[in-house]
């Protein structure tokens, strides 16, 4: 099947059968449900029978066991950056499932011969195993999906990756839990992971970035200097901090639910069940839902609705928890559902899952798109490490509390509150975020977007975007649909208006002013947009100078000349349909005047054309360009 015929063929779930992505998305599949299901099978073998097997108490080795897992993310995960740099990913992915059939045989060793330590060898393996693959299927995205299949690419892995997380986690407990002969469990684990390994035969080559590079095996050294790499770009690094803060907050919600369904909402282990079920629907539905709620782009948007959304339902999860009658019995499932406030906590959790699903896949796209591609493993790989060391650092925090009197509710609420203060941190570094979020609410308030030829718009190096000025909010429109940050050059009344000044302002938007008013302004606008260039950023201008007050196009002035003179970059001619008479627009009188002048979500376009050389891109070259794209719709 073609690429063309592929991206026809229906919604994100036509990759699943695409030779580009499915094998990976099925060996991350079956990594994830085997690695939770030998793992939560060992813990519950060890907590339930650790008599049998050593003298340490059944709390301690639980924890045991839980950190050898995640120990190998510290010391191997900038090693497994460095070789999926180095080496094609497809063959690295067949390796470490390689790997995962050999571990199985070492965890069938270790029940045949009554070996605790062969066992927690074995786990420790597996997450040396999880650690070496991490890198490569996040860094192969990019490489096999173009940039509109990323978010959809992304949603489906870490949708699949929770459904394999939980259907693991059951099955490796109820396994253990059923009187099955240890071995089987080992040998079921076996049998997933040949399956595993069949699965990454079949992904497709993945040439190396970087084949000269040098492989550094300190670990202290290198992660150092793959955190150098993602700190190379402010929004890269912020991005893998709100990943990372993502994991901690995450995790210290799933940590509790096992304690929280006996003791808050006094049920068994078919509560514990459905707590996790719920939560891992939401994710599911949440990251499945970006890619609809995105149009198929990596929408910055997202991210701050979805912290919102992790703040309030945290929160609400907290204050429904505190509302529950007081536990006297264990109660069944059926029993737990006839009481309204246990809904009360299902809805919490199954939105709070969702829009986990929201703020989490877009990171993960961003972090590929912007990440220099013969960096980009180590980058993830330094992500992987920071994850650990929050969930780890949340762990302990967590534990803290407890020690201190904290009910798990109140845990909840606190969780919550610190969401809100890292959000509101995160977004004063970056108000990328909070802006392309309020680009977001105003389109799909208003508006009803179509985009064609916006691909034009390139993903990195400098380039002049051009477009018409129909009405106010133009700058917020292309902001929206524009894969990167555009600094646009406005009128410094423009800039100036009340309520959308904030925007401008912290889009970097460069005011200008006309000679005769302000010719020192003028001067420092043109100095601000050769800088702006010279360091590889998009700057956007309306040739007109001025807004429309007639529908029509005026002649576009010769900054754009000027411009090209001192900086030759590629010119991007964009032209904006169906705003003029919008709220924003200035027909029949000022603009913002009569509001609801076309109804709620009025159709508007933004439509984009080739690249302009720079020899070619004259005031009256591009105005003519500007006009057909335009065409007749105002």
């Amino acid at each position: 099947m073609s690429d063309a015929t592929e991206k026809s063929a229906g919604g994100q779930f036509r990759l699943l059968g695409s030779r580009r992505f499915a094998p990976l998305f099925l060996t991350q599949f079956l990594g994830a449900f085997n690695d939770n299901l030998f793992k939560n099978a060992l813990i519950v073998l060890v907590t339930f029978q650790s008599a049998q097997w050593t003298s340490m108490r059944p709390e301690i080795l639980a924890n045991l066991a839980a950190g050898l897992f995640i120990l190998p993310f510290f010391f191997f995960s900038a090693t497994s950056g460095q070789l999926a740099d180095k080496y094609d990913k497809a063959m690295l992915a067949r390796l470490t499932k390689l790997l995962e059939v050999g571990i199985m045989i070492v965890a069938i060793a270790g029940f045949l011969l009554h070996s605790l330590t062969l066992l927690l060898a074995a786990l420790f393996l597996l997450g040396l195993q999880s650690t070496l693959f991490g890198p490569v299927k996040y860094a192969i995205l990019p490489q096999h999906l173009h940039e509109d299949e990323l978010v959809g690419g992304n949603a489906q892995v870490e949708a699949g990756t929770f459904v394999a997380i939980l259907i693991g986690t059951l099955a490796g407990g109820l396994l253990a839990g059923a009187g099955v002969d240890a071995v089987w469990i080992a040998m079921a684990g076996f049998a997933v992971a040949v399956a595993g390994y069949l699965a990454s035969r079949n992904i497709p080559e993945a040439p190396p970035p970087a084949p000269e590079l040098v492989v550094n095996v300190n670990p202290l050294s290198e992660t150092w200097r793959n955190i150098g790499f993602a700190r190379e770009n402010r929004t890269v690094f912020l991005s893998i901090l709100g990943i990372s803060w993502f994991w901690l907050y995450g995790a210290l919600f799933l940590a509790q639910l096992p304690a929280y369904g006996k003791i808050v909402l006094g049920g068994g282990e078919g509560a514990v069940t459905l707590l996790l079920a719920v939560f891992t629907v939401g994710i599911g539905a949440g990251s499945l839902l970006c890619e609809r709620l995105s149009a198929r782009h990596v929408e910055l948007g997202l991210v701050p609705l979805g912290s919102i959304g992790l703040t309030v339902f945290g929160l609400d999860l907290a204050l429904a928890s505190m509302a529950l009658p007081p536990v006297t019995r264990e109660l069944p499932v059926g029993a737990l559902l006839g009481q309204a406030a246990v809904w009360r906590v299902l809805a919490d959790l199954l939105l709070l899952g969702m829009f986990g699903g929201f703020f989490i896949v877009p990171l993960y796209a961003l972090v590929q798109l912007r990440s220099t591609s013969d960096k980009r493993a180590r980058i993830i790989a330094a992500n992987n490490i920071i994850n650990a060391f929050f969930m780890v650092v949340g762990a302990l925090a967590a534990a803290a509390m407890f020690a201190g009197g904290l009910s798990i509710p109140m845990l909840f609420a606190v969780a919550a509150i610190c969401n809100a203060a890292v959000a509101v941190f995160i977004y004063g570094l970056v108000p990328e975020f909070l802006l392309r979020f309020l680009a977001w609410v105003l389109i799909h308030l208003f508006y009803r977007l179509k985009k064609r030829g916006v691909g034009h718009i390139p993903h990195e190096g400098a380039a002049l975007i051009v477009c018409n000025h129909v009405s106010f909010v133009d700058p917020v429109i292309l902001m929206a649909v524009s894969p990167r940050p555009i600094r646009f050059v406005m009128d410094h009344h423009i800039f100036s208006t009340p309520l959308i000044s904030f925007i401008f302002r912290h889009t970097r938007a460069i005011p200008i002013a006309p000679a005769k008013e302000d010719a020192a302004m003028m001067e420092a606008a043109f100095a601000e947009v050769s800088r702006a260039l010279r360091d590889g950023e998009l700057v956007g201008i309306f040739p007109e100078g001025r807004i429309t007050d007639s529908g029509e196009l005026y002649p576009f002035r010769p900054g754009v000349t000027r411009i090209l003179e001192r900086d030759p970059v590629p010119v991007i001619p964009l032209a904006l349909q169906g705003l003029w008479g919008s709220f924003f627009s200035r027909k029949d009188g000022p603009a913002m005047s009569k509001p609801f002048r076309r109804g709620l979500f009025a159709r508007i376009a933004v439509v984009g054309a080739p690249p302009v050389p720079p020899a070619q891109a004259t005031p009256e070259n591009l105005q003519e360009i500007v006009a057909r794209l335009r065409g007749g719709w105002k």
